[in-house]
């Protein structure tokens, strides 16, 4: 999705690298002890951010998406495509 977007024009690849740099600062700055297996969970948290930053949704949508998200994933089949409604 990062990529797609980056592809479209709408965020340049200096904003994103500065975003996700910014947010493994944090999180180590918070313990996370960066063994490698939070990786991409960065990658979604800067993803987040910059679309809040870039006023792409408000914090309010961008909830209720994640939200629709699980919803969806927990009454989905192991190995079928999510799909949000």
């Amino acid at each position: 999705m990062t990529l797609a977007l980056h592809e479209r024009g709408l965020f340049t690849w200096s904003e994103w690298t500065t975003c996700l740099s910014s947010t493994i600062q944090s999180a180590r700055a918070a313990g996370d002890p960066d063994h490698g297996d939070t990786y991409y969970a960065h990658w979604l948290t800067a993803l987040e951010r910059l679309v809040l930053q870039k006023q792409w949704f408000t914090g309010d949508l961008l909830l209720h998406r994640q939200n629709a998200w699980q919803e969806a994933a927990r009454h989905t089949a192991h190995g079928m495509p999510i799909e949000l409604p």
